[in-house]
């Protein structure tokens, strides 16, 4: 997956800009989507659960102050924020998961998140996952959001697999756990972090995309084209 940014702004990590912070070694979020061959989670299930491991890693304890994995969360949020997602099945995803890491479990879907590992220096038993073959889909269209809740809109002008969305939703989140005070993050992270992940209606994409919610926009990597917009968090804390 690609590194995504917002509308840049100075000294911001998700611009595409040469900046200073490019000399420092780059770092990478790594989340590994369970995918088995005779069960695979649906697409929205998938996109909703990833967005929700990135909260969860954001937020442990072990990633902040002096925890285990809080100078890899700093080295990983001073560079470039880049994530990846990988998928894995039987043997696979047993291996992914005696790594250190977090399993968050979605209705159905199950997604491992990792703390930040180097760019060049992934451990061998993710490395040798696949990042091709996460194209995922919804049996049934899903349910409408809950206004009330936290919605991370897609662009329903792009085409995007469902490892490349699922990067787009965890940017989406970040971003808007980056814009929500203490006690915001508090409440949200208290009640399990509930979110839906939905593509906007095209008539109200334009509305979304000029609101001033936060906005990811790619960088042009992979799949899409660079500047895309990608996706609007929107948190009803920050209407």
């Amino acid at each position: 997956m690609s590194q995504e940014q917002p509308t840049p702004v100075p000294d911001s990590p998700f611009g595409s800009e040469p900046h200073a912070r490019d000399e420092a070694p780059q770092f990478v979020l790594p989340l590994v989507v369970r995918i088995e061959r005779a069960a695979p989670p649906a697409r929205t299930d998938a996109l909703e659960t990833a967005a929700r491991a990135v909260l969860v890693m954001l937020s442990d304890e072990r990633s902040v102050g002096d925890g285990e994995w809080a100078q890899a969360m700093r080295d990983w949020q001073d560079t470039r924020i880049r994530k990846v997602v990988r998928r894995a099945r039987g043997a696979e995803w047993r291996r992914a998961e005696a790594l250190p890491g977090i399993t968050v479990a979605g209705k159905a879907a199950e997604v491992r998140v990792f703390p930040p590992v180097p760019l060049d220096g992934w451990p061998k038993d993710l490395a040798r996952l696949q990042v091709s073959g996460t194209d995922l889909d919804d049996p049934e269209p899903p349910v409408e959001a809950d206004a009330s809740a936290p919605v991370l809109w897609l662009n329903p002008d792009l085409d995007m697999s469902a490892g490349k969305a699922m990067a787009q939703a965890g940017h989406g989140a970040q971003l808007a756990w980056w814009e929500l005070s203490e006690e915001e993050r508090a409440e949200w992270r208290d009640a399990g972090f509930p979110l839906a992940v939905r593509t906007a209606d095209p008539a109200r994409w334009g509305e979304l995309h000029t609101s001033g919610l936060p906005l990811v926009r790619d960088a042009g990597f992979t799949e899409i084209a660079p500047g895309s917009c990608t996706v609007v968090a929107d948190h009803p804390a920050l209407r």
